[in-house]
């Protein structure tokens, strides 16, 4: 029984080792969402530029991506040029202002343009908090019955937007979206 002791530091050690190898394997982008497959949650949330209360029955009935941005986000303005050539190729994005404030958002999209065919202002981040959102930008593929089909943290740009998104959107392309 003394030897067996010995043996611990070494056993520990090569327990250790493997969990770090594991966790060192595994790739930081991915990061899983529990939504998808599942409905889009219920939300009741001020439009952008209309103030008009909307809801998740007002924006569902065609497949759209979800894009959640905000003027504090720095990566948000790098995408967001490619998001509006996805929206001038009939691309249906609703934008999700995540934690911002209302007047900075309205001006920023006044400025850059507005690639979105309408935008939820979740000041309070519920929405957000709801869809899983670890923060901006954040891309979810929602299908014409509301239910998530595909998500992607980070910009979507042409390689993005080919390599994962653009599928989604194939079966349609017959039905009046043209696609990239």
């Amino acid at each position: 029984m003394p030897r067996l002791r010995l043996f611990l530091p070494l056993a520990a050690f090569i327990l250790l080792s493997l969990l770090l190898f594991k966790g060192l394997s595994l790739d930081p982008t991915s990061l899983p969402s529990a939504l998808v497959g599942k409905p889009m949650p219920d939300f009741a949330l001020e439009e952008l530029h209309s103030s008009e209360v909307l809801s998740k029955q007002g924006i569902i009935g065609e497949p759209m991506l979800v894009n959640i941005w905000a003027t504090w986000c720095y990566s948000c303005r790098v995408e967001h040029p490619y998001l509006l050539e996805l929206a001038a190729q009939g691309v249906k994005i609703i934008g999700l202002n995540y934690k911002d404030d209302s007047v900075k958002a309205i001006a920023w999209l006044k400025d850059l343009g507005d690639p979105y065919a309408l935008t939820l202002s979740d000041t309070e981040g519920m929405l957000g908090l709801d869809m899983g959102v670890y923060g901006a930008p954040e891309t979810y593929v929602v299908d014409a019955e509301g239910v998530v089909r595909y998500r992607h943290v980070g910009v979507v740009d042409a390689q993005v937007w080919e390599s994962q998104l653009a599928e989604w959107f194939r079966p349609f392309r017959n039905k009046g979206v043209v696609l990239p």
